[in-house]
C-alpha cells in the first residue's frame, strides 16, 4: 500500500468541486481503539460511523486521502441491488433468503438517502436511472426483468419506457426502448464520501490519513495495526480497501480483479441544452456487458463514463477516446470541449457478486462490489457494524457466496480478463 501514500485525489471535476477540504493527520505512536478500519473510501467510513453510533471506539487509517480511490471519482451512479444476477445469490441460499437479499438491495438506496438527510450532505443526489436497451433482444429482457421483479419480489416501480418515448429521458436515436427505476438515481461521489467522513469524525471516528499500513499481527489475544510512524492496537480489523489491498490479505487479493473506469466532464452546456438532452435528469446507463454511462451534472455538464479497460492500462488520449464515444450517442454534441478527463480501478469479483466476510473471527472484509459500490458499500458498513455488534445473521448470508481466485495467478489473470472481455466485446456488437 505505500505507492499509494501521499497522493492528490484524482483530477476530476468531482475534485474541482469539493465542498470539504479538511485533511487529517497521519498516525504517529501508537494508539488503543476497539476497531481499526484500514481504508477511508466509502465501505470504510460506512463501516466506522456505524460502529461508532453502536458505541464502539474505532480509528480509521488511510494510506492517502479519504475518498481517493474509487468511491471519490467513479460515476455517481445510484444503482438498486447488486451487480451481478439475483438468481447468482440463488446458487448459495434458499428462495427465502434470496428474498433477503433482494430487500437489502432496496435497503442500500435508502442508506444514502437517509444519510444524506440525517447528516446535511450536500452532494446533488437526484431521483431517476434509466438503462437504455440498445438492441431489440435487450427491450425483451428489460420487459422479462420488470416483470419478474413484480412477481417475484413485489417491486412495481419499474417503468418500461418503448422507443417512441426513450427522448423524455435521453435524446438519442440510439436506443430501442428502456427500463426507468424513480428509486435509484446519482450524486457527486467525492462529496458524498467527504460528508459520510465528517459525520463519522462528529460520531468520535479518528481518522487518520496518508497513513498506508504496512503490516497485520496479532498480539494479545488482539490485532496490531502497523504504519510507518505509529500503530493501532484493536480487538477487530476491517479491511476495507477493495483493489489497493496489495499484500495485506493475499488470499483477498486473488478473489478480485483491477479494472480501469475512466470519466469525462464535458464543458457547461447550459440549463436549457441539458434540458433538453436530458429532459428527466435521470442517470443512464447502456444494457451492453461493456456499458456506457453517463448524466448530467448540477453546473450543466455532462459526466460520460465507459472505455472500461481490463487490461488496467488506460486509453491513450483519453479525452479524446471519450468524447468519439459521447458522440455515438450524442452527435449534436459535436461542437462541445471536454475539461476533465479522469479514471482509475475498481474491483470486480468473478461472478460480480459482493465479497464480504472474515478473514477471522475478528477480521472483517467488503470488497468486490464490481461498479455497484456508490450504495452497496453503505449496506457492507451497516452489515459489518451489525456482526461485529453481535447480530452477524445478515452479514452472514453473503458469506453463502464461494468465491473464486481469478486464474492465472498475479501475472496471468489480467491477459485471461482481457480474452474473455474480448468475447463479450464481440457479443455486444452482434
Amino acid at each position: 500500500m505505500l505507492k499509494f501514500a501521499n497522493q492528490p485525489h484524482a483530477p476530476s471535476w468531482y475534485a474541482a468541486t469539493a465542498n470539504d477540504t479538511t485533511t487529517h493527520p497521519a498516525l504517529e505512536g501508537a494508539i488503543d481503539a476497539d476497531v481499526c478500519v484500514v481504508g477511508a473510501g466509502l465501505t470504510g467510513i460506512s463501516a466506522a460511523l456505524n460502529l461508532a453510533e453502536r458505541g464502539h471506539r474505532v480509528a480509521l487509517v488511510e494510506a492517502s486521502r479519504v475518498g481517493w480511490a474509487a468511491s471519490g471519482r467513479n460515476g455517481g451512479q445510484l444503482i438498486g441491488g447488486f451487480a451481478c444476477d439475483i438468481d447468482t445469490f440463488a446458487q448459495f441460499m434458499p428462495e427465502a433468503e434470496v428474498r433477503q437479499v433482494w430487500d437489502m438491495g432496496l435497503e442500500t438506496l435508502d442508506i444514502v438517502k437517509r444519510r444524506v438527510k440525517q447528516h446535511n450532505i450536500d452532494c446533488a443526489l437526484t431521483a431517476g436511472y434509466f438503462t437504455a436497451a440498445n438492441k431489440a433482444r435487450d427491450v425483451d429482457a428489460l420487459q422479462r426483468w420488470r416483470d419478474e421483479a413484480a412477481q417475484r419480489f413485489g417491486y412495481d416501480r419499474f417503468q418500461y419506457v418503448d422507443g417512441d418515448d426513450v427522448g423524455r429521458y435521453v435524446a438519442s436515436a440510439r436506443y430501442a426502448g428502456g427500463l426507468y427505476d424513480p428509486d435509484s438515481g446519482h450524486l457527486h461521489p467525492l462529496n458524498y464520501t467527504l460528508g459520510l467522513a465528517r459525520a463519522a469524525r462528529e460520531a468520535g471516528v479518528r481518522v487518520y490519513e496518508n497513513s498506508p499500513v504496512t503490516r497485520l499481527r496479532e498480539e494479545n489475544g488482539g490485532h496490531v495495526v502497523e504504519t510507518a510512524r505509529g500503530n493501532v492496537r484493536a480487538k477487530f480489523v476491517v479491511l476495507a480497501c477493495n483493489t489497493y489491498l496489495g499484500d495485506l490479505a493475499p488470499a483477498l487479493s486473488r478473489k478480485i480483479m483491477p479494472v480501469g473506469t475512466y470519466v469525462i466532464a464535458t464543458e457547461k452546456l447550459g440549463a436549457e441544452r441539458m434540458n433538453a438532452l436530458m429532459p428527466a435528469q435521470a442517470a443512464v446507463c447502456d444494457s451492453r456487458f461493456v456499458l456506457d454511462y453517463f448524466r448530467p451534472a448540477p453546473d450543466t455538464r455532462l459526466l460520460w463514463g465507459g472505455k472500461v479497460s481490463y487490461s488496467t492500462f488506460a486509453p491513450p488520449n483519453l479525452g479524446d477516446a471519450m468524447r468519439r464515444d459521447m458522440l455515438k450517442t450524442f452527435p449534436q454534441l459535436a461542437d462541445v470541449k471536454v475539461d476533465y478527463a479522469w479514471g482509475g480501478y475498481v474491483d470486480i469479483t468473478m461472478n460480480r457478486a459482493p465479497h464480504f466476510g472474515r478473514l477471522s473471527p475478528t477480521v472483517y472484509f467488503a470488497q468486490g462490489f464490481s461498479g455497484h459500490g456508490v450504495n452497496t458499500t453503505g449496506l457492507a458498513g451497516t452489515l459489518i457494524a451489525e456482526a461485529i455488534h453481535g447480530q452477524a445473521a445478515r452479514f452472514d448470508l453473503f458469506g453463502k457466496i464461494r468465491h473464486r481466485d481469478f486464474p492465472g495467478g498475479a501475472t496471468l489473470r489480467t491477459p485471461a480478463l482481457v480474452l474473455a472481455m474480448a468475447w463479450y466485446r464481440m457479443k455486444d456488437l452482434l
